[in-house]
């Protein structure tokens, strides 16, 4: 029950937002679906940032079955969980592993998105798998990125591929891709550089790094991940349309969901990338890291109990 316990902590946030909202909205003796409702309805959920679109839906199913009847709390919470789940299915979602050789997984976001910590996360579940992983850090503008790797590599008992500050990215992730064949490694996690989904040279260097360790094993990297911010709401939107298609994303780890009152926004990710979101970081600890389930995030997101 670890992701349980770790969601409800890490949207406690956004749910005290939601069900005080949703406990103003309705009162204690509820109240009649009209006009007013709905567009207050709708001003509530687009709060937790879950966007305008997935708000719309989750008011137009409440305005098509209780428009004109009196609703109370638990009538919007079944059935705002129900179209959100509708929205959001996906099956879990974990790493998909190469069917021979060492699996490449190439991540990459914005600067300050939680990458780094989120790779040391990524890297110490698989050691706990039994996996044995190199970890190359691709981020050589930022020596303190190479640090704090190689801090996370010594601490999890992973190899790691480091480069001088400055270094060409893609010669670091040829390298570890290199090392991981050479060494039977099972998994080789690549940094790269945080960038703004705008600095275009940049994002051409996302596929150069591609097409770098694709010489050594042509159908890699197998898995690029996304990491998001989630307290950056709304704007993890823009990030993520601009990387997935510059760096050909397979799924999304959503970092710092502890931090925001705007849990909401896996919801319009989910939606508007059909992305899997793959992992969500659940606060600072290296165990604070698991693979998201929905059924568990829609509930929590609605879940009062202490």
């Amino acid at each position: 029950m670890a992701l349980w316990d770790g969601l409800k902590k890490a949207l406690k946030k956004t749910v005290n937002v939601l069900n005080t909202d949703i406990r103003d909205l309705v009162g204690k003796d509820g109240r009649l679906v009209d006009d007013d409702f709905l567009r207050e309805l709708f001003a509530m959920l687009v709060k937790t940032d879950m966007g305008a679109g997935p708000a719309a839906e989750i008011r137009d199913d409440i305005k098509s079955t209780f428009r004109g009847r009196v609703v109370h709390m638990s009538d919007l919470v079944d059935s705002a969980k129900a179209t959100i789940s509708e929205m959001m299915a996906q099956p879990e979602e974990p790493i998909k592993f190469a069917a021979s050789g060492p699996t490449i997984v190439m991540v990459c976001g914005v600067n300050g998105s939680g990458k780094t910590t989120s790779i040391g996360k990524l890297a110490k579940m698989l050691t706990n798998d039994g996996k044995k992983v190199i970890v190359g850090a691709g981020d050589t503008f930022r020596a303190a990125a190479v640090q704090q790797l190689t801090i996370w590599a010594e601490r999890i008992g992973a190899d790691i591929v480091t480069g001088k500050e400055g270094a060409d990215p893609a010669s670091v992730a040829y390298q570890t891709v290199e090392q991981g064949l050479a060494s039977g490694a099972d998994v080789c996690i690549v940094d790269t550089a945080g960038r703004l989904q705008t600095q275009t040279n940049l994002m051409q260097e996302l596929t150069r790094i591609r097409r770098v360790m694709g010489k050594l094993i042509p159908e890699s990297p197998h898995e690029v991940l996304l990491v998001l911010d989630a307290t950056a709401g709304q704007n993890g939107i823009s990030q993520a349309r601009g990387f997935s298609e510059a760096a050909g994303c397979t799924g999304i780890i959503l970092a710092k969901l502890d931090g925001t009152a705007k849990g909401g926004v896996a919801i319009p990710i989910r939606k508007e990338f059909e992305l899997p979101v793959k992992y969500v970081g659940l606060g600072e600890k290296a165990e604070d890291f698991e693979l998201f389930h929905v059924d568990w995030y829609v509930n929590a997101l609605f879940d009062e109990s202490e």
